[in-house]
């Protein structure tokens, strides 16, 4: 059976008319901090700090958003999807970031 040419493809136009916008910026993945009671308690005795996230984010794409957003550093991130369907995401920070002070700073308390 004969080999026929294959030629490279030469398009004469691109295919999409603009670029595409990243998915996640640090803007549209952290929706807003939580102010409840328990999280203001997490917040006290645990020095996490809780957020409301987009559902399709991951736990390495929250802790990337919060050190951009905030400047502080995570220790680690814990996520759930509440019954309504929205993401909560517990940030737990590092030992040389005080949660409350970061809490000041961000406006929940």
């Amino acid at each position: 059976r004969p080999n026929t040419l294959a030629l490279a493809r030469d398009p004469k136009y691109t295919r999409k008319s603009t670029a595409t916008k990243p998915k996640f910026d640090e803007y549209s993945l952290l929706k807003y901090p939580l102010a409840t009671e328990r999280a203001m308690k997490l917040i006290e005795e645990f020095n996490t700090i809780v957020f409301i996230v987009d559902p399709r984010a991951n736990k390495r794409h929250i802790k990337d958003a919060i050190g951009r957003m905030y400047n502080i550093k995570a220790v680690k991130v814990n996520t759930l999807i509440r019954p309504d369907g929205l993401k909560k995401a517990f940030v737990k920070l590092t030992p040389d970031f005080d949660a409350l002070d970061v809490a000041n700073k961000i406006g929940v308390i």
